[in-house]
């Protein structure tokens, strides 16, 4: 379950991110960003390029393709779309849709400084092992009197890296990424 922050009579403001899958040397990684610390929503927090649906945006995929474009430079013509996930609602009144997309080009990533502050990559395995998937409790007033649960999935970069990072996957984008497990495993199901 999502934390039901915002005004629920207020109509959810739509989105959509993208779900970038790098296909490097037969691996497959997730891209995801870092968005800097002054932004008005989610700031510092770990996210997939995205943002809000623009007029001139003929459908949800486009504004995935668009948003990543402007935010880490990503072309959209190296982007093979294969799907979309059903829509999210988040605890801050936003419907997300997002966009699984295949990037087997090499790209260098070009930020957009106002709002992405870094952009790092994860194993799509670690991602989709419901080991990694933690559920936690937020609580919201005195004493767990209104306490919300939440995915998390704590990332460490490996040891062997010269710059060791450590990223907390939590909120919406886990929730997408755990939405994106329930779909896979039901693929394989078949």
């Amino acid at each position: 379950a999502d934390m039901r922050l915002f005004d629920p009579d207020r109509p959810p403001r739509i989105a959509s991110v993208l779900i970038p899958l790098i296909v490097r040397q037969g691996a497959v990684y997730v891209l995801l960003t870092e968005r800097t610390a002054h932004l008005h929503d989610h700031a510092g927090q770990i996210s997939f390029p995205g943002g809000r649906v623009e007029k001139d945006d003929a459908d949800a995929i486009a504004t995935a393709l668009r948003e990543a474009h402007e935010e880490i430079g990503l072309p959209p013509a190296d982007v093979d779309v294969i799907g979309t996930l059903p829509e999210y609602l988040t605890a801050t009144g936003y419907k997300v849709t997002a966009v699984i997309g295949l990037i087997e080009r090499m790209f260098s990533p070009v930020l957009d400084a106002f709002e992405v502050s870094e952009v790092f990559e994860v194993p799509l395995a670690f991602l989709m092992d419901p080991i990694n998937h933690e559920r936690r409790i937020f609580q919201l007033g005195e004493a767990g009197s209104n306490s919300r649960t939440f995915y998390a999935m704590p990332y460490a970069t490996p040891d062997r890296a010269a710059d060791n990072r450590r990223y907390f996957i939590w909120g919406a984008t886990a929730a997408i990424l755990r939405n994106l497990y329930q779909f896979l495993r039901a693929d394989r199901g078949r």
